[in-house]
């Protein structure tokens, strides 16, 4: 299992290092459009569809993003888009999570599919406009959510059910404790203020989403990075309910070792469409 894991990772890096530092947004505007299609195929897949829906479902996601290019979305600014967008994940996801696992089979399977597909389809054009505004400003996001994830994990072995005495969601993700969501929060904080210092130092020409909410405010520096965290939880949580509701661990094997796209994908769902709206409102 760890050779798969390190194989399937570096042939990723090997795919998407070279797309991200290419000096034009194309290569990794492409790259991520197929890894959202290959989600699309998933998210058909966790909702019951048989095969030839699925493969439509991808083909559909792909040719959603690829008319939104084409129109010149990637390089507009949609402040419209992003605050619909954010709304419905920070609505959705608290609805979701409250109805818990036995809820997601009440709703209608064609809502199911179509807000999955909107869902990705807004992950890639948030993606796609990030790298856009830079390579600094887009790892901003995307280490977030991995310092979130890191952070958790190790708060969690270490102070786990200390403090708080319960689970964060135990009937969707037995092993997220409160301490663990907390030192999520913590951990991004500190992250935030050390890019912010360091954008300062190297006076980085495309500033980081750290920085430009730092312009704004120190408040809403804090403010974003805590609900930020907090919304990365809530998309790891509702694609573990959306698992544990279709009974199966992973949402495919596209990825020896690591599961499938969503399993990667699934926190930057809504924090990629929420830091577009932070820096565009």
């Amino acid at each position: 299992m760890l050779k798969q894991r390190v194989i399937t990772a570096l042939v990723l890096l090997a795919i998407l290092l070279p797309a991200l530092f290419y000096p034009s947004f194309v290569p990794f505007a492409a790259v991520t459009l197929v890894l959202m299609a290959a989600g699309a195929w998933e998210w058909g897949r966790l909702n019951g569809l048989g095969g030839a829906a699925c493969w439509a479902l991808g083909a559909l996601c792909l040719v959603l993003c690829g008319l939104s290019w084409l129109d010149g979305w990637l390089l507009r600014p949609l402040p419209w888009l992003w605050a619909l967008g954010g709304g419905a994940w920070v609505l959705g996801g608290a609805l979701l999570l409250r109805a818990g696992v036995a809820g997601w089979p009440q709703v209608p399977r064609l809502l199911r599919i179509v807000g999955g597909v909107l869902a990705l389809w807004l992950a890639w054009l948030a993606v796609a406009q990030a790298r856009v505004a830079g390579v600094n400003f887009l790892l901003s996001v995307l280490t977030l959510v991995w310092v979130a994830d890191s952070c958790a994990y190790f708060a969690g072995r270490a102070f786990g059910l200390r403090f708080t005495k319960a689970k964060l969601a135990p009937s969707i993700s037995p092993g997220k404790s409160w301490e663990g969501a907390w030192g999520g929060m913590a951990g991004v904080l500190v992250l935030a203020i050390a890019w912010v210092a360091a954008d300062a130092h190297w006076q980085a020409v495309a500033p980081s989403l750290y920085t430009q909410l730092m312009r704004r405010g120190g408040w809403l520096l804090i403010i974003g990075a805590v609900f930020m965290t907090a919304m990365s939880v809530v998309g790891d949580l509702v694609e573990s309910l959306i698992k544990r509701s279709a009974g199966v661990k992973d949402s495919s094997g596209l990825l020896p070792g690591h599961g499938g796209v969503l399993d990667r994908i699934d926190a930057l769902l809504p924090t990629l469409p929420l830091a577009m709206m932070l820096t565009q409102l």
